[in-house]
């Protein structure tokens, strides 16, 4: 590619007559014509090169970039601009006393294993979009593009070929797979040269009767040498440690189990407390697939730090039955003046709160990133997260989420694509999108 601009080029003056060859006579027709014939190969080769090499800052740029040429050959116009492409969206906060800054990245790529066991899903997707070879380049290069310094995956069962492809641009990282038969699990990444790793650990939920679900933690330390290029501030303090927690989770698909999933939930913010106040109330960044709306139990109990579950019905926890009916439903949830006493027993009570009483809490003072910076009604729902972070045959919603402690300000996020723009897809991953679920991309 970096040769495009070489002796290959088409002189400008290749329309005017041929010269006469070594004999002194000029050309026949026949050789024109073949001489006319070469140099339009030549032109269109080097014209798709230069194309590639200065649009590529998206993989859908890339791709749609080299469609174009190989329909247009020749041709002289100048490619459509990409309508599908995602954009930054800046806090209004003032963050020109901030120093530390990273971008985190969360991404449910979409185990092979489950694609392959659950093709009701992408019944229009072709199965070389679903090609595990095909999507982890892409996902990488994307990666790369946006110059993430850290890294949060779900549904991880080839961790390997990420940590040979992203270990190569200066990342390493630690994979947790879940317990059962199904061994797809979570993964964070970071750049060493940014980040060093101070501690680590893990969450199996089957430990405590909460299913196959896994979690982890690790401990970063800013380096000294930290870029000043980046999306994520801390006010500067000589005496404040450098030190701040990530913490990535999948949590519990079945929407009717209202209980396990706010068990895994409960434990996993109770570890993450635990752990920021051992290493000296550092702050925390939460990542994860939550398989929960906003307007869900879950999401409000992660905003509020206190739910009281008999208020709702344990299969409506997270949204995820007819999430277009939710509103409605919840309005009338609204309008019921007693506990619905007979929707837990005490065995779910006990799951979903660790003791017999209702009432769950959590000591994390935790903040949206999306839902700190203002975005638009076309991607934005009314509390300020995008309408949907996953699209397949079956459902349409947000899922995915990035939470931190109020000492991390958010400066910038990326957001989601419109749903009107996801429609014409026809369902994720695709040709453009190399996953199941949108890549949740923010800065804190």
């Amino acid at each position: 590619m970096e040769r495009s601009g070489d002796n290959r080029t088409v002189p400008a003056e290749h329309s005017s007559p041929p010269p006469p060859n070594s004999s002194g006579r000029r050309p026949h027709r026949h050789e024109r014509q073949r001489s006319r014939k070469k140099r339009k190969v030549i032109s269109s080769e080097t014209e798709t090169r230069i194309q590639i090499q200065t649009l590529r800052p998206s993989s859908y740029t890339h791709r749609r970039t080299n469609s174009y040429v190989q329909k247009q050959g020749n041709s002289r116009k100048k490619p459509r601009k990409p309508q599908c492409q995602r954009k930054w969206t800046y806090s209004t906060h003032d963050v020109s006393n901030y120093n530390d800054r990273f971008v985190i990245v969360s991404y449910n790529i979409l185990g092979v294993e489950n694609a392959t066991k659950h093709p009701e899903l992408y019944r229009g997707v072709s199965p070389k979009y679903l090609d595990w070879g095909h999507r982890k380049k892409l996902l990488c290069k994307e990666v790369k593009d946006y110059q993430a310094s850290i890294l949060c995956f779900q549904e991880v069962d080839h961790f390997n070929d990420l940590k040979e492809i992203l270990g190569s641009d200066g990342f390493r990282g630690l994979h947790k797979a879940r317990s059962g038969e199904t061994r797809d699990g979570c993964a964070i990444f970071w750049k060493t040269e940014q980040f060093t790793l101070l501690h680590e650990e893990s969450i199996e939920f089957q430990r405590f009767g909460l299913r196959n679900n896994v979690a982890q933690f690790c401990v970063l330390k800013m380096n000294q040498d930290l870029p000043s290029t980046g999306v994520t501030a801390r006010p500067p303090c000589p005496s404040t440690s450098r030190n701040f927690l990530v913490g990535n989770i999948h949590v519990l698909y079945n929407p009717k189990r209202g209980d396990i999933k706010l068990g895994q939930m409960r434990i996993f913010l109770e570890k993450a407390y635990e752990l920021s106040q051992e290493w000296g109330c550092i702050p925390v960044v939460i990542t994860g697939d939550l398989n929960s709306l906003p307007q869900s139990a879950m999401y409000q109990f992660l905003a509020s730090s206190k739910l009281h579950i008999q208020q709702y019905d344990r299969r409506h926890v997270s949204g995820q039955i007819f999430p277009s009916e939710y509103a409605e439903s919840q309005s009338r949830r609204n309008r019921i003046t007693r506990p619905l006493m007979n929707r837990w027993t005490n065995e779910e009570i006990m799951l979903a709160t660790g003791s017999r009483l209702s009432v769950l809490r959590h000591h994390l003072k935790l903040c949206s990133a999306y839902a700190g910076v203002p975005g638009t009604p076309e991607v934005r729902d009314k509390i300020g997260e995008p309408l949907t972070t996953s699209y397949h045959c079956l459902f349409t919603g947000t899922v995915d989420y990035i939470w931190h402690t109020s000492d991390l300000v958010p400066v910038r996020v990326l957001e989601t694509l419109p749903i009107c723009s996801l429609k014409k897809t026809g369902g994720l991953p695709c040709k453009i999108h190399p996953w199941d679920i949108m890549v949740h991309k923010m800065s804190d």
